[in-house]
């Protein structure tokens, strides 16, 4: 017996029911070279294909596979205990969470008018407002959410949210933060709101970021797919980004963080912001080693332990800090 197709897909709900059907099919069904090259082709089309099937396979295997892929490295017996480090470079290796990690729920909430959310350390929420947009919250991160005046407001206070809006252009929706505004235009965009610093990457649709200080001169840029602005007190600056960079910002959505040739400093950071338990790297020739992978955002020992087992480093545990070091 052959396995009907599976038709395409467009709503949310669409996205997740035909993300079940295809790990149902390759659970129990007869699965062939040509139902996994759909498979990929199918995930290759949007980014929510991807976060909803693999949101759905964490659930569905409740278990976790970890493989790491040494390329190029000697054996530790062979390599060289401190000249070597200054070339190093951990190659590939990928750290895939098959389950939910850990302390990291998604919660899906119908969002009152007026009303703060908030994510501790680690966290992520989804909040679905009345209009079918939703507001996906990542760790560490307050928003407020209200009607106002015929409008759809949030304030982003701190952190990072992922933006899927219904557009209705006589009740416009606004991302306030700071001293800059985003109006949705139909729209699918990133807001990270960390020290400072105010990035908005755009996924889908159209945007506008604005300056709205009173005493600011006019910072207006129109954005559009793959657009990446980044604001400050004084000025908007908008560069392109490729799809996988954007897919890479937005692998907290299905419990990852994705670094492709990142420095163990920028990895460590990356890694703090979503745990208590904190990666502490001062010796500069070991904070510019690189690293490429996929890793499960809450597991910081595991990310430890590779730094030890492939890099040759040394791994103390000192309270709630972990300190690597050469």
């Amino acid at each position: 017996m052959t396995d009907a197709p599976i038709a395409p897909c467009s709503s949310a709900a669409e996205i997740e029911q035909r993300a079940a059907e295809w790990l149902e099919r390759r659970a129990f069904g007869s699965w062939t070279n040509e139902d996994a090259t759909s498979l990929n082709a199918w995930l290759a089309e949007t980014i929510d294909h991807q976060v909803a099937f693999y949101r759905l396979e964490f659930a569905w295997n409740r278990t976790e596979r970890l493989s790491v892929l040494r390329t190029g490295l000697p054996p530790r017996s062979e390599r060289k205990p401190k000249n070597w480090i200054g070339r190093a470079k951990l190659m590939t290796a990928v750290f895939v969470a098959s389950a939910f990690c850990a302390g990291v729920a998604y919660q899906y909430l119908r969002a009152p008018e007026g009303t703060t959310y908030v994510t501790d350390v680690g966290g992520r929420k989804i909040l679905t407002l009345a209009d079918g947009s939703q507001i996906e919250l990542n760790t560490n991160t307050e928003v407020r959410v209200a009607m106002e005046d015929g409008a759809r407001k949030v304030w982003l206070i701190r952190g990072e949210a992922f933006f899927q809006v219904q557009h209705d252009a006589a009740h416009p929706f606004t991302v306030r933060a700071g001293d800059h505004q985003i109006t949705d235009l139909g729209t699918k965009f990133l807001v990270r709101r960390d020290q400072g610093n105010l990035t908005v990457s755009l996924v889908e649709g159209r945007a506008r970021i604005e300056s709205v200080a009173a005493d600011s001169k006019s910072q207006t840029a129109e954005l559009e797919p793959g657009d990446v602005a980044r604001a400050t007190n004084t000025s908007v600056s908008v560069s392109r980004a490729p799809i996988a960079k954007l897919e890479t910002e937005l692998g907290w959505r299905r419990g990852v963080l994705i670094f492709h040739d990142t420095t163990l400093a920028a990895a460590a950071a990356e890694f703090n912001r979503y745990n208590r338990q904190q990666l502490i790297i001062r010796d500069p020739t070991v904070a510019r080693l690189t690293v490429d992978g996929t890793f499960p955002s809450s597991r910081v020992e595991t990310f430890a332990r590779l730094a030890r087992d492939v890099l040759g480093l040394q791994v103390e545990t000192k309270g709630d800090d972990i300190v690597i070091a050469h």
